[in-house]
């Protein structure tokens, strides 16, 4: 039995600039940050030669081909496992439509999960690359890079993407009681809202694609996102919410379905409670409102949004790991 146990993630600044239709002509940058809420994989052998999968519901297959779940019918096809597996998966919030990565962190736990089953390390850079291909290539959905390798490597980090393709990877380097503040003053709340991201994502490639104002926009929100590591590196957290807050603006920007009616007067709403700026995590349309606050105003702010579930979270820096592993005698490969 192997259990894999991975995180999910906080964008701050620069979402967006992690898809091709942006970065593979001008480059991205994110800045964001994984946190202590995750995705568990338990992958164990099964008695015969088929597969069994459970999640929203259940799959029992005798081929690989016959999977219906696209991600663990491309992950298995991708490491050439045939079957004699049982894969199980639990959450600690909701799959689907949150705006916290948990497509790409289930695709990085799966991947962990099954390479250790095949008795096989991985790296964290491998992890975060071989979810790319497998998400974005292998089953053709129209997503970014930030997630899978926020979930991969965990932390507060520089994530840049480069016109090649490639990907780096850069921790913040700041001391531990500074990071302690930071994470401190993040408030964050469920709007109740899920939706499909990959609609809007679908969009805001196209209107990337074809319109120079949204191109422009992103080519600021890299500056914010750069401008914020610089400061954080400097240990100040003067500029955190202003970074924040612009940075909402321009992402407002890039399609017309990112926000709403109900989005927008929460984020008021928060604002004059005493947020310094904030965000809707994610594609858009719903999932999670993340806000940057003195944790003094963090009560008035909780009243003022009582509609909303509030949402505590603190910062994970271990990012994907094995938490169980019991091999079997002969690894599967």
């Amino acid at each position: 039995m192997i259990i894999s146990q991975t995180p999910l993630r906080v964008s701050f600044v620069g979402g967006g600039s992690d898809l091709p239709a942006f970065y593979r002509q001008e480059g991205g940058a994110v800045l964001n940050v994984a946190i202590d809420k995750y995705v568990y994989v338990n992958v164990n052998r099964k008695f015969d030669s088929g597969t069994r999968i459970a999640y929203s519901k259940t799959e029992e297959v005798e081929s690989v081909e016959n999977i219906q779940h696209p991600i663990v019918k491309a992950t298995m096809g991708y490491l050439g496992i045939r079957g004699g597996v049982e894969i199980t998966t639990i959450a600690d919030i909701p799959s689907k439509g949150t705006g916290l990565g948990s497509s790409s962190a289930f695709t990085v736990g799966l991947l962990h999960a099954l390479n250790a089953f095949r008795g096989q390390y991985v790296a964290k850079a491998r992890l975060g690359a071989d979810s790319c291909r497998i998400e974005i290539e292998l089953c053709g959905a129209p997503i970014g890079k930030q997630d899978q390798y926020a979930a991969a490597f965990g932390g507060l980090n520089l994530i840049e993407f480069h016109s090649d393709d490639s990907v780096s990877v850069s921790p913040l380097i700041c001391p531990r009681d500074f990071i302690a503040s930071i994470e401190e003053q993040v408030l964050m709340f469920y709007t109740g809202i899920t939706r499909s991201a990959s609609d809007i994502l679908v969009r805001q490639s196209e209107g990337i694609a074809r319109a120079s104002d949204k191109r422009k926009a992103l080519r600021r929100m890299v500056e914010l996102t750069y401008y914020l590591r610089d400061e954080l590196h400097r240990c100040n957290l003067d500029a955190f919410g202003e970074i924040l807050h612009e940075n909402w603006l321009l992402k407002k920007s890039l399609c017309e379905e990112i926000t709403n009616d109900a989005i927008d007067g929460w984020y008021r709403t928060a604002l004059r409670a005493g947020a310094r700026g904030g965000k809707l995590l994610g594609a858009g349309a719903g999932g999670f409102l993340m806000f940057f606050a003195p944790p003094d105003r963090h009560h008035a702010i909780k009243a003022a949004l009582g509609e909303l579930k509030h949402f505590p979270v603190k910062f994970d820096f271990a990012g994907s790991r094995i938490v169980h592993y019991q091999p079997t005698s002969e690894p599967t490969q």
